[in-house]
C-alpha cells in the first residue's frame, strides 16, 4: 500500500497513523489539520491549484488514487443535472446517445479536456431544462425514500421473525425442562415401578409430538393439495429421446475413447485425484479434450 502524505504540512500515515486525509471538489487532497487550519475563515483557495473553495467542498477520501477519487465527484454532480431515463426519449438511439454525452462530459472535466467550454455546456443545459431537473430530482428522491422504507419494512419483519424463533426455542427449552422436572417427581412420589413411569412420560411425548405433526401438515392436507392440482393443464407429449450430436471435424477424427485407453495416449496424463474423479471427471476426458483441440482445425 502507498503511503499517503499531506501535500501541505508535508505528514504522512507512517509518521501519524492516525492521518486522515480529505480530499475537495478540485481532486486535491489535505489532512484534517490543515483544512481547520486554513478555513479559520468561510473561504481559502486551495493550496495546490488556488481554486476558491469553502469548507463544505472537502470530504473525507475513499480511493487512494486522486484521479478516480475527482471522477467520482464529478460523476455524482453531473448526474444530478443529466438525470432524464429511458422514458423520457423516443428512440433506444436518443437515449443511448444521451448517455455517451455524459460520459463524455464527465471524461472532460474529470482530465480537464475544453474544460472551461464543458462547464458553460453543463451549465447552459442546467439552465434551459431547470424544470425537468427539478422533477425528476424529486421523482428520484421519492423512490429512494420508497426503497428505504421497503427496506426497513423487510429489515422489521426478520427482526419480527428472528424473535419468534428465538421464543420458540425458548419455549422449547422451558417444555423440556418442565417435562423433565415432571418425571423426577413422579419418579419419586408415584407408588408404581419406574419402568411404568417413564413408559407413560414416553407415550405421552409421543402423543404431544403427533399432535404437531397434524398441525403442521394441516395446510399440506389432501385436500388443499387436489385443490392446486385441480386447474392445472395435462400436458401430452411423445417421451423424450437422446440423441447424440453431430459433430463436425475441421480435421482428424480424434481416438475414441476405447482406443484413447488401449493405444497409449493415457501413457504421459497424470491420474485424476480423488477429488476430480468424484466431479466426474477421470485422465480419458482430459486426454480427450486435448485430443480435440490438438486436432481441430488442422486443415483450415
Amino acid at each position: 500500500m502507498e503511503e499517503q502524505s499531506c501535500p501541505r504540512c508535508k505528514t504522512t500515515s507512517y509518521r501519524n497513523k492516525h492521518l486522515k486525509l480529505l480530499v475537495n471538489v478540485c481532486g486535491h487532497k489535505l489532512c484534517q489539520t490543515c483544512v481547520d487550519v486554513l478555513f479559520t475563515r468561510p473561504s481559502a483557495a486551495c493550496p495546490i491549484c488556488g481554486m476558491a473553495l469553502r469548507r463544505s467542498d472537502y470530504r473525507e477520501q475513499q480511493f487512494e488514487d486522486s484521479i478516480v477519487e475527482r471522477e467520482v465527484d464529478i460523476r455524482k454532480r453531473i448526474v444530478k443535472v443529466y438525470n432524464q431515463r429511458e422514458e423520457d426519449f423516443d428512440t433506444l438511439k436518443d437515449y443511448n446517445d444521451y448517455l455517451e454525452d455524459i460520459e463524455t462530459i464527465i471524461f472532460n472535466l474529470a482530465n480537464k479536456v475544453d474544460e472551461d467550454e464543458t462547464k458553460r455546456r453543463v451549465e447552459t443545459y442546467k439552465k434551459e431544462n431547470d424544470k425537468q431537473i427539478k422533477k425528476n430530482n424529486s421523482k428520484l428522491s421519492q423512490e429512494e425514500a420508497f426503497l428505504k422504507a421497503s427496506l426497513l419494512l423487510e429489515r422489521q419483519g426478520m427482526d419480527e421473525r428472528r424473535k419468534k424463533l428465538l421464543e420458540s426455542e425458548q419455549d422449547i427449552v422451558k417444555q423440556k425442562k418442565k417435562e423433565k422436572e415432571s418425571l423426577i417427581n413422579d419418579l419419586i412420589y408415584a407408588n408404581v415401578p419406574a419402568s411404568v413411569v417413564i413408559a407413560r412420560h414416553v407415550h405421552m411425548k409421543q402423543q404431544q409430538e403427533e399432535e404437531e405433526k397434524e398441525k403442521k401438515s394441516f395446510f399440506f392436507s389432501e385436500k388443499s393439495e387436489s385443490t392446486l392440482l385441480v386447474n392445472k393443464p395435462v400436458i401430452e407429449a411423445p417421451l423424450f429421446k437422446y440423441k447424440s450430436p453431430d459433430v463436425k471435424w475441421f480435421g482428424p477424427t480424434p481416438p475414441a475413447d476405447i482406443n484413447i485407453d488401449n493405444e497409449g495416449y493415457l501413457n504421459h496424463i497424470r491420474s485424476a485425484t480423488p477429488a476430480e474423479q468424484a466431479g466426474g471427471f477421470n485422465k480419458v476426458i482430459a486426454c480427450r479434450r486435448a485430443l480435440q483441440e490438438a486436432f481441430d482445425c488442422m486443415f483450415i
